[in-house]
């Protein structure tokens, strides 16, 4: 029995040294996991941009400014004189936050006398922004606590107002970023296994011996993945809708153009890595891992990239989801037009463009 157990391990063994590519995923993984997961699963948001608006222009209010700053969470975008240019500054996401402070915050507070200020958020991101408004209330209360050097109860309280999504409704926030890591995930394996398919049952030689060309191919295998695609997101929105109340405020039009450079963007990665695999479940792996954990994890669906170490935060440029959920809920959840949202949809194009050129050398040379 222990022979046969050991002449078995062995096997497996010396089957697993011929194998270097499985045998580098068993060993690396862990280890890209394990970087990934612990630098990017943070729930603690830092570097808020906040806007202040201080009508009251006293060295209370000053104070009350400067313990958010030192509180290590926000920085100081914006200062302005009165509230309307905040539509245009949370419009073009210069400031994630705002504390607007009364005219007479500096007398009432040294009468003792309990005030409000208003703390306005965007709540396009839920999750943020309840940590956010967290944060705030910590500050607040920490600043009524010692305001007189003794404890005053309700000396002022920060009242909330929140953007875009005014009940902090989870659904509103994840639901853009799963149509993201639906339509990713699904794109990249559909076309990873197109060409992967051909070497497997021998027709790759056949498609040598036609007068194909390789971009012809691409296009071939590319089109009706890029046309299901298109109706699943169309199908996922209107779910969304109707079943989550998750309003669609922008252009169906832009938001149809925008998906289809992701789409785009997303069926040429997984030709490309299905010119690179041998076999459909070594394209499978590759087109999961390469797709579903950078979607996840550092594509700012679920943890903000500001939050990430800035190492990572530069990684994640080359994320496409990253760039489409800004800008679908930009377009959704602010229903804003492309004078917002174009250096996404430019980021899109080039990381489409770049994929889908490799795709093709690729698919050449397979030919």
């Amino acid at each position: 029995m222990i022979r046969r157990v050991l002449a078995t391990t062995v096997k497996e063994l010396l089957q697993l040294r011929r194998d270097w590519r499985t045998a580098l995923a068993l060993l690396g993984m862990p280890i890209v996991l394990l970087m990934i997961y612990g630098y990017a699963l943070s729930f603690d948001v830092t570097d808020i941009r906040l806007g202040v608006v201080d009508h009251s222009r006293t060295q209370a209010s000053r104070r009350l400014v400067e313990a958010f700053l030192k509180s290590g969470y926000f920085v100081q975008k914006a200062v302005i004189d009165d509230v309307r240019p905040l539509d245009d500054l949370f419009t073009a996401e210069t400031i994630q936050a705002a504390l607007v402070i009364p005219a007479d915050f500096a007398s009432r507070t040294s009468a003792r006398r309990p005030t409000s200020i208003l703390f306005v958020l965007d709540g396009s991101d839920s999750q943020t922004a309840n940590t956010v408004l967290g944060y705030a209330r910590q500050i607040v209360a920490s600043q009524t606590g010692n305001l007189y050097g003794i404890e005053v109860q309700a000396a002022y309280q920060a009242v909330p107002l929140v953007w875009y999504n005014p009940d902090l409704k989870s659904s509103i926030f994840l639901v853009p970023g799963l149509l993201a890591f639906i339509l990713m995930v699904s794109s990249v394996i559909a076309t990873a296994l197109a060409v992967v398919r051909e070497k497997e049952r021998g027709t790759m030689e056949s498609l040598r011996a036609t007068p194909i060309r390789a971009i012809e191919l691409l296009v071939g295998k590319t089109l009706p993945y890029l046309f299901v695609g298109s109706v699943s997101a169309a199908g996922s929105l209107f779910l969304a809708w109707a079943l989550f109340d998750v309003p669609i405020r922008g252009s169906l039009l832009w938001l149809a153009v925008v998906t289809l450079l992701f789409l785009a963007g997303g069926l040429g990665w997984g030709i490309f890595i299905s010119t690179l695999a041998e076999t459909q479940q070594l394209a499978f792996q590759l087109g999961l891992l390469s797709s579903m954990l950078p979607t996840l994890l550092l594509s700012g669906f679920i943890f903000p990239i500001s939050s990430m170490p800035r190492a990572l935060q530069i990684f994640t440029l080359i994320v496409p989801a990253r760039y489409y959920i800004s800008a679908l809920r930009s377009i959704v959840l602010k229903g804003v037009g492309p004078e917002m949202w174009w250096p996404q949809a430019t980021a899109l194009i080039i990381y489409a463009s770049i994929v889908l050129l490799l795709a093709t050398i690729r698919m050449v040379r397979n030919l």
